[in-house]
């Protein structure tokens, strides 16, 4: 077990467990800033997770999260789960209820006034209560107003006017909804710890000649693994022997196990259904794809969106006002229209209550948090709100073509013989480029792979234009239009989208191949998708030539297409479609995209299961290949934004609404109270709706 007295030094990274609230993350912050030897810290409240900078123990962190029972755990250290039912808290909070119910007991069959109903409240405020009205007195005395301070001013004056069962039930209901909040929270990190539990702790790895089993942060780049059947990889990898269908869903998103064999990269996490494997590791622990997954959405998670600094803003200013309202209601009616004191006491007090920020403050980040936790569950990286928030109001989508649009490997479309048959065209086309590694070269040979080849002799390559080989006694070549000029070329109209090569001898043309580049798999239904979607603008981005281009945007359903760009003409491209368009996103490969990826509102990466540049590049990186992504991330975001609008407007109406009971006097501690938790009941609720497993 971990020594809790341990020194530690430099930057430190921890698991927190007990963080319930923002407030409470905030006080907390600010308590280890003061310890000595701190130089500095970073509280990621979504992801319950402190990193420190200088020397502290544990134990002084935990004493600095003492008002909050807050626990502190080494981030490599799996933090335990407390059931619900087990936390201290609530524990305490369904021990003040049976004291609420067993005073109103008494309330009636004693009376209001009688010492041992009072004794019984007493009891339930302070069993309930304690940790409140602790925290909300030391905040008082150091002049800090949140919604401890609130409550603990209105059970204390709920007291002290005579209103003791009301003091009670507001503080038990204001426990009952911190654990509600506690548990929304915990909901909601469970897309983190999700995607924490997805690889194991320990590895088998050859040392020596014998087969052990290592802890993961012990394996080095170059050590030899084995993945056996029903296992989950645990270190990225290349398999150097084996075949087996591997289940990387919870890395790419894919639903459909995909097939490993010799040179085929395999990912920490993912899940080996079949044969058994045998990996070269080629990342540390720390640098695998999963672990930077888990590092970008923590990092996006503390991120906060456009709407959650404004309710921050408005927070800061709106508890003021309360207070304030507070005040006034308590002094007015009494002094200026001579009602009663007690009365309007009471109903100050019931203005705190009801105006405690908690719901506003919760309505936003348990909506990004989970939102952002769902995506990465689904194969995408959203880097922080503010992207989620962009890509809810996207106005138009531009696309780079070859690798994103497209596949990015050219495959043969089309054999035509002149004379002889197709496949002896294809024999003599395989046989020339057997000797090239040329990309056409390979989609040619994948063409023939079942077919026995003549042997050529002689081979030599023409630099741009093409090869030529003797087979059984002939000269024979295969190439562009530039290696058979003076030919009399034959018509190849309707292929002039794909690369056309010629297959002849000396003295004439046999045949000729065509070779094009494949779109991806329902890339029309995913593009009509973004149009239903709102979005009005899609255009192709490409270095073909204008008349290529615009031929293959015509059959990808695309509203625009830029041809003849550079790398770099695309960044002036996408500058130019924003003023002409307003919020763009740009979709590329992640690699000669980068310029133009970071210029757009939002930049989404093709990851390509998850390439460390695609992962770097962008605002957002699919980690795998299929576009079907981006309208579900484009839907999610739209939804979220949509929950998260509802909420502000739940968690302002319903206070409103309460407020107004003010006037006619309807208003009480209790109703006040319920208002409060019904209102961050049904924001966390409304949130929790975007933790459905699939994106939309």
């Amino acid at each position: 077990m971990l020594k809790k007295v341990l020194k530690l030094s430099e930057k430190q990274v921890y698991r927190l467990q007990g963080l319930s609230c923002t407030n409470c993350a905030a006080t907390f912050e600010k308590n280890v800033r003061k310890l000595e030897d701190i130089e500095d810290v970073e509280l990621n409240f979504s992801a319950a997770k402190l990193t420190v900078h200088g020397n502290t123990t544990i134990e002084e962190l935990e004493q600095a999260g003492a008002f909050d029972h807050i626990k502190v755990y080494p981030e490599k250290e799996q933090k335990p789960q407390i059931p619900f039912y087990q936390k201290r808290e609530n524990q305490l909070t369904a021990l003040s209820l049976l004291f609420v119910l067993i005073g109103y007991v008494f309330f009636f069959q004693l009376g209001e006034s009688f010492w041992l109903t009072i004794a019984t409240f007493t009891l339930a405020i302070a069993i309930g209560g304690y940790d409140l009205i602790k925290s909300g007195l030391q905040n008082l005395v150091k002049f800090q107003f949140d919604m401890k301070t609130l409550m603990t001013i209105a059970v204390i004056g709920a007291a002290i006017i005579g209103e003791w069962a009301e003091a009670a039930v507001v503080v038990f209901l204001f426990a009952l909804s911190e654990a509600v909040e506690s548990y929304s929270m915990d909901k909601a990190r469970n897309s983190i710890q999700s995607l924490l539990e997805l690889a194991p702790n320990r590895a088998t790895i050859k040392r020596g000649n014998e087969w052990m089993e290592v802890d993961i942060e012990d394996v080095v780049i170059g050590d030899t693994m084995v993945v056996k059947p029903g296992e989950k990889v645990a270190m990225d990898g290349e398999v150097i022997e084996g075949l087996s269908s591997v289940n990387q869903a919870a890395i790419t998103g894919e639903s459909v196990a995909v097939e490993k064999t010799v040179g085929s990269n395999v990912f920490a996490g993912s899940f080996n259904e079949e044969g058994a494997m045998v990996v070269r590791v080629t990342k540390f622990s720390d640098d695998t794809t999963i672990a930077k997954i888990i590092h970008l959405v923590e990092e996006a998670q503390a991120e906060k969106a456009p709407s959650q600094q404004f309710v921050d803003r408005f927070a800061k200013y709106y508890t003021p006002f309360i207070m304030i309202l507070a005040v006034l209601v308590m002094v007015i009616p009494p002094l200026f229209f001579n009602l009663s004191w007690e009365s309007w006491i009471y109903n100050g007090l019931a203005v705190l209550v009801v105006g405690c920020p908690c719901a506003l403050v919760i309505s936003t980040p348990v909506a990004i948090v989970t939102a952002i936790g769902n995506a990465a569950r689904n194969g995408v990286l959203i880097k922080g709100g503010a992207y989620l928030e962009e890509l809810a109001q996207v106005d138009a989508i531009a696309f780079d073509k070859t690798g994103t649009l497209t596949i990015g490997k050219p495959v043969v479309t089309d054999i035509t013989a002149l004379k002889g048959t197709e496949e002896e065209v294809l024999k003599i086309a395989g046989a020339l480029e057997s000797y090239s590694e040329h990309p056409i070269a390979r989609a040619i040979m994948k063409r023939t792979q079942s077919i026995t080849l003549p042997e050529a002799e002689q081979f030599q390559s023409y630099t741009g234009k093409g090869v030529e080989a003797s087979i059984r006694g002939t000269r024979y070549k295969l190439g562009n239009q530039k290696l058979f000029a003076g030919f009399r070329l034959p018509d190849v109209s309707g292929l002039e989208t794909k690369t056309i090569l010629y297959v002849g001898t000396n003295d004439e043309i046999i045949g000729y191949i065509a070779v094009a580049d494949q779109p991806r798999n329902n890339v029309v239904d995913q593009i009509n998708r973004l149009y239903q979607q709102g979005i009005k603008h899609a255009i192709m981005l490409t270095g073909d030539h204008h008349s290529v281009a615009k031929n293959i945007a015509k059959a990808l359903d695309l509203s625009e297409v830029k041809a003849d760009l550079f790398p770099e003409e695309k960044l002036t491209t996408i500058k130019e479609l924003k003023n002409k368009y307003g919020n763009v996103v740009m979709v590329g490969d992640g690699v000669n995209d980068a310029p133009a990826l970071a210029e757009a509102n939002v930049g989404i990466a093709m990851g390509g299961a998850g390439t460390d540049v695609a992962i770097e590049t962008a605002d957002v990186a699919l980690m795998g290949d299929d576009l079907a992504k981006i309208p579900d991330t484009i839907q999610l975001s739209k939804k979220t934004l949509r929950i998260i609008k509802e909420n502000i407007f739940l968690a302002l109406g319903l206070k409103v609404i309460a407020l107004l009971l003010v006037i006619p006097g309807w208003l009480t501690l209790w109703l006040a109270i319920f208002a409060d938790m019904g209102a961050t009941l049904i924001v966390v609720l409304n949130a929790l709706r975007l933790m459905q497993k699939n994106m939309v």
